[in-house]
């Protein structure tokens, strides 16, 4: 007879936690891809997700800072974490900040080729917390927090205006590949766009 040592794991129990290296970044990656398609953002928890990939729910906040920060590179994907492009952006003279955006955006966008851009758009269509969760991460966590740092009035409309900006500039360049704009160099656009987002961010818009 088989004694219950001599036996695997029961189905369904992970044998031990992965360790903390890529491998547990990309099973977490694959598990929320799969858990938020089943159950949607607000039904999906952390622990669900950790468990699912066979890691501890820490992981998530090492890996990713959160369940917002996993829904957007799993579900979004995003190619950057939000954290880290408003450090990148915020680190100069304010005068400097529109061409610091534009900059920074195409250059990371034109390392596939648009195709996270696509990938971003494909999101979004397909699930409605993805949308929920991009406004977030443009509105309120990437250009509210610049234009507040600007020192300035009507900061909603501002944000806003700057995250229309950037994602039509995204959405010609990538998707509708509306020429010459498609084919044009980053420092041609940067020159072209970047006056209008600096308005937006800190001149005079009525």
């Amino acid at each position: 007879m088989t004694t219950d040592s001599a036996q695997g794991p029961p189905p369904g129990k992970r044998r031990g936690r992965r360790p903390a290296g890529q491998d547990t970044r990309t099973a977490l990656v694959e598990a929320a891809r799969t858990v938020f398609g089943e159950s949607g953002y607000e039904g999906a928890t952390v622990r669900t997700i950790a468990a699912r990939a066979g890691v501890d729910a820490a992981m998530v906040n090492h890996w990713f800072g959160g369940k917002e920060g996993l829904f957007a590179e799993a579900v979004l994907e995003l190619p950057f974490e939000p954290s880290e492009v408003l450090k990148i952006l915020l680190d100069g003279s304010i005068d400097e900040l529109g061409e610091r955006i534009v900059r920074t955006f195409l250059t990371r966008w034109d390392m596939t080729g648009g195709g996270l851009f696509q990938a971003l758009i494909r999101s979004i269509t397909a699930h409605e917390q993805a949308g929920q969760v991009l406004r977030d991460f443009f509105l309120n966590q990437l250009f509210q927090r610049i234009v507040d740092s600007a020192g300035v009035e009507n900061t909603d409309l501002r944000a806003t205006l700057c995250a229309s900006q950037l994602m039509g500039l995204g959405m010609t360049r990538y998707v509708a590949k509306f020429e010459p704009l498609a084919s044009a160099d980053v420092e041609t656009l940067v020159k072209a766009v970047a006056p209008t987002i600096q308005r937006y961010i800190n001149g005079d818009i009525g």
